[in-house]
Formats: structure tokens, sequence, C-alpha cells
């Protein structure tokens, strides 16, 4: 009960903190655009165009700088306070110990790989949307760019941060156990579909924080981290991604300065991360 509690009030802190999120002013989602479309075929002169799931890979635009507000860095950075002091022993410890045991002795022998894949599902559905119709905030080409930043970030601080710490899981089979990295990633995309989505609906980003919220939930449940480690993972995974929204603008600028001629292009390569299992895209500027 008291781990349903805390995850209850965690997800009801993203909600909230969510509402008094971020905007991007000035940036159009309309897929239509020049960039987006192509021409018609009919015989008769037709000046409607004809939306396309854009892959266009060249730069066309520029992107205005990502404002973020205080509140929304205060509650991450919240959540990466608390880890840190848990680090430390004390009574937050004694909280990860205690409800570890509340865990174990109600489902000793619950296990599920769910979590493996749930992580992904915001970040996908953000795709899927696009591809449905729901135009989100980028096209494709920027938004990959910023999943791909996202990703990177939220990765490699956590490895860091795992290489430095050396916590002991709680199934006690290795000692990189803080932070959560499904967490991490399960809230960077959950951040990520927020971005993406909020102007469209505030739901379609209260679903995400639901999705990655559950995922945390799982890596306890699987006796895999502690509360803590979960906790200052969905900290670090929403950070990670409002660090690329932020980062992105300005590195399109220092690549490319002429946005109108450009021959800036993207080549995108997947990867494969055989510690989390887990697929990516590795991504280059050329020119």
């Amino acid at each position: 009960m008291r781990l349903f509690l805390l995850l209850s009030l965690q997800l009801l802190t993203y909600a909230s903190y969510a509402a008094a999120d971020t905007t991007i002013a000035g940036i159009s989602a309309d897929t239509t655009s020049p960039a987006n479309v192509v021409p018609t075929t009919t015989s008769e002169k037709d000046d409607t165009p004809v939306p396309v799931f854009n892959t266009n890979l060249n730069y066309k635009r520029s992107i205005p700088n990502y404002n973020a507000r205080l509140v929304s860095i205060i509650v991450p950075t919240a959540m990466l306070t608390y880890g840190a002091v848990s680090l430390g022993g004390g009574s937050l410890r004694s909280l990860d110990m205690s409800t570890r045991k509340e865990v174990m002795e109600d489902h000793a022998t619950f296990h599920t790989n769910v979590d493996d894949y749930l992580k992904w599902a915001p970040a996908a559905a953000v795709y899927a949307l696009n591809m449905a119709g729901i135009h989100g905030k980028h096209n494709f080409a920027d938004r990959t760019m910023l999943f791909g930043m996202s990703t990177l970030i939220a990765t490699g601080s956590t490895l860091a941060i795992k290489s430095a710490t050396n916590r002991l899981r709680p199934d006690g089979s290795t000692y990189n156990s803080f932070p959560s990295g499904h967490t991490a990633i399960a809230f960077m995309s959950a951040q990520f579909m927020w971005e993406e989505y909020h102007e469209v609906s505030p739901w379609y980003g209260v679903a995400g924080y639901a999705v990655a919220a559950t995922t945390g939930a799982l890596r306890i449940y699987n006796n895999r981290h502690w509360v803590s480690d979960v906790v200052t993972g969905a900290g670090l995974g929403i950070l990670s991604t409002k660090a690329a929204y932020w980062m992105y603008p300005k590195l399109q600028r220092l690549f490319v300065h002429n946005p109108e001629h450009s021959s800036t292009k993207i080549m995108l390569m997947p990867n494969y991360n055989a510690e989390w299992k887990s697929v990516g895209l590795s991504m280059m500027l050329m020119r």
C-alpha cells in the first residue's frame, strides 16, 4: 500500500508539473508547409498540398529558442536531489529498505519483462500519432534529432552516475543500481511526448507520464531497483529531454549558417546496446 501511495503521489506531481511546463514559441507543426508536401498528379490544377510523412532530412528552417519555466526545472531537480540524499543513508535509505521488504512480502515471485519495452512506448507513440495524421510540434527530421539527443544525454548520464556510485541492486546481482536506466529512458520518452503534443492536448503528455510511472513501478516490483533509484531516474530522464530541446536550436544555428540554402544533412545509423538490450539511433551532421 505504501508503494502504491508513493507512486500515485509521484504521478500526480508529474501531471501538475506538466500543466505548468514549457512552450516553444512560433514553431508550426503544419506538415503541409512547402518543405513537407509533394506535387499532385491530377489533370486539373489543384493548389491543395498533399501532406506526407516527412522524411526530408535537409534543414530548411531555423527553430526558435526553447524557453523553460522555472517550475518545470524545480521538480526534476528535486528528484535528483532526493536520490543524492539517499546515497548518504538516513531516512530516505530506510524508506528504500522498508518499501522493498513490503513488496517482497506480497509479491516475492513477481517477474515481468514488460518494462524492457514499455520504456520506449511514449516515444513510439509520438511517431505513430504523426503517421496517423495527428501532427506534433516538429517535422520528422527535427523530431528524430531531438529524440536522439535526448536518448544520448539520458543514457550517457545514467551510465556515468552508475559507474560513480556503484550501488548494489536489491536482488544483489550487480553494483549498478543507481539510478534506474529503464526509468530514465521512460521519463525521457514521456517528456519527449509532452514537448511534442502538449499544445495539441495535455492529455497526451499525462498518458506518457502514466506509462513512465508504470515502468518505474515495475522496476521495483521486479526487485531490480530501489525507490530512490526510480525517483532519480525519472528526474534525470525529464531533464535530459529538456536539455536536448534547449541545445538543439543552438546547435542547428552553429552548423547551419543559412537554413534556406544549407546542404547540411543528417545520417541516421542504428545501434544496439548489449548491456541494456535496447536499440537506438546514432546521428551525424554532414555538410
